[in-house]
């Protein structure tokens, strides 16, 4: 969008209008992300400004603009998921707005939390009590307890770890608007969900080149801090080779978890993003081979390394199905490989500080 765009929308409102940042990060109106204007012009101008900001580092590339709402009163609802209750919680404040965060943190009194069980639901009874736990009875309580419900069937709905709307708003003429709210989508969900998966190529802005390239290759993918790079095939040995090297003294450079059974391209991939991270020194892949095949794994270190032509120590534990001729490529080439978890990760400790000296 264009700032003579954001002008011209703006005429189609009959009065003041907010505009808003369209990027992935939350506390916008913190940062700057929301300006309102009470003319076209000051539309163009506001607009103009946000177009050159970045917020949390990301260049802002689109705008909302829509009516700007009279507010009498502001409040928050939402819904995420209790995993070790197993339950939905509900989550209400009669404060909401910008200031959420703190006032969770500094007076909790103020928000109200419901634990709903799946089995049960959330029920009219739920939110007209959440309604009325907010201030509101009467007409009010049924048209704002209508809005949670449908609120908490769109969540359930969209396997939304968590969403909501903040602010919700009370109108000086009554009514109920939610003129904010936010949606994040359980990654785990998104084959029922193809056209939200989808939007997560959608704009490479809001990852980083390595992030965007891992997610092309269905690589489970976290930059970290260290200069210990790492491999992994299963979430679970993944944190736990993280545990390992913190335990020896060492750094990760990432979280990458290729799954199980990845093809040999998946796994060349997952070479390449990590041997192309200036801040790894030393490349640790820690393979349990069940359904991913040892043997593959080792051509994909072979292949990478070669394209890359890269000189980075490279540490190797590979246990399970074709495990010696997994092996036996690696010997060949150079790569010391591993039967020992522990021995593996000291190891890469010991060359990442030595690379260090």
């Amino acid at each position: 969008m264009s700032s003579p765009q954001a002008r011209d929308a703006a005429a189609e409102f009959d009065g003041p209008v907010a505009l808003k940042a369209q990027v992935l990060v939350a506390g916008r109106g913190k940062t700057g992300g929301i300006l309102f204007a009470n003319s076209p012009q000051e539309a163009e101008e506001a607009a103009q400004k946000l177009l050159q900001t970045q917020l949390k580092g990301i260049l802002v590339t689109k705008l909302l603009i829509e009516q700007k709402v009279p507010i009498k009163r502001e409040l928050y609802f939402g819904v995420t998921v209790d995993r070790l209750r197993q339950s939905f919680t509900v989550i209400s404040s009669q404060v909401g707005g910008i200031e959420i965060e703190d006032i969770a943190t500094q007076q909790p009194e103020k928000i109200y939390k419901m634990f709903v069980s799946p089995q049960i639901d959330f029920r009219s009874f739920h939110a007209r009590q959440i309604a009325k736990h907010v201030g509101y009875s009467g007409d009010a309580m049924l048209a704002l307890g209508a809005i949670f419900q449908k609120l908490y069937r769109l969540g359930v709905e969209l396997d939304a770890e968590l969403i909501e709307m903040n602010p919700l708003v009370e109108t000086t003429d009554g009514k109920f608007v939610a003129v904010d709210g936010r949606i994040i989508i359980d990654d785990n969900a998104l084959f029922r969900h193809e056209e939200y998966a989808a939007l997560r190529l959608a704009d490479p802005r809001e990852l980083g080149d390595a992030e965007f390239e891992a997610l092309k290759h269905n690589l489970d993918y976290v930059k970290l801090n260290g200069n210990i790079g790492l491999i992994g095939n299963g979430a679970g040995l993944v944190m736990a080779t993280l545990d390992l090297i913190n335990m020896f003294g060492g750094q990760p450079a990432n979280f990458l978890d290729m799954g199980g059974g990845a093809p040999l391209e998946r796994i060349e991939s997952a070479l390449r993003i990590i041997l192309s991270d200036p801040q790894v020194r030393v490349l640790f892949v820690n393979i349990l081979g069940g359904i991913t095949l040892c043997d593959d794994v080792a051509r994909g270190i072979i292949e990478a390394r070669t394209q890359l032509q890269t000189n980075k120590p490279l540490v190797v534990r590979l246990v399970g199905t074709n495990e010696a001729k997994g092996k036996q490529i690696l010997t060949r080439a150079g790569i010391e490989v591993f039967d020992s978890m522990e021995d593996a990760a000291r190891k890469a400790v010991e060359l990442a500080s030595g690379e260090m000296k």
